[in-house]
């Protein structure tokens, strides 16, 4: 094994200018961005289009809307899992308009692995940026 390496003074510095920047970045536009993604909601329809789902900005369940004609065949189990599979959808979607909302500021990325709780992906992405080895 060799001696270590001196670490990437320049990279590290080049990163924290980039966290300042970003850091101002939020600063300015963070609650107008925060008021955006607030207000996301999103609706998905069933495949069958028997099931409608309305989620907010955090996945929660806002409304669902049911068509009539599920009465037809009735399977308790089959509805339960068309509506999850709907709210799961819709879900997606939000995440990824908020995603889009802050990617002024956050890189999508970085963003998704937060929302994720993905802490050893952010922990990675952070090392990376500043030249180290995780």
């Amino acid at each position: 094994m060799g001696a270590p390496q001196p670490p990437d003074v320049s990279g590290m510095r080049a990163y924290a200018d980039e966290l300042r920047d970003m850091f101002h970045l939020l600063q300015d536009q963070g609650l107008e961005l925060h008021a955006k993604a607030k207000e996301v909601q999103v609706t998905e329809t069933s495949p069958d289009g028997l099931v409608s789902v309305t989620v907010g900005p955090r996945g929660e369940l806002v409304r669902i809307d049911l068509d009539p004609r599920i009465y037809r065949r009735p399977d308790a189990r089959k509805l339960a899992d068309t509506i999850a599979e709907t709210a799961w959808r819709a879900a997606g979607v939000v995440r990824e308009r908020i995603t889009e909302i802050f990617s002024a500021v956050i890189p999508p990325e970085q963003f998704q692995a937060h929302l994720d709780g993905d802490v050893e992906a952010v922990l990675a992405q952070l090392a990376s940026q500043m030249g180290g080895r995780r």
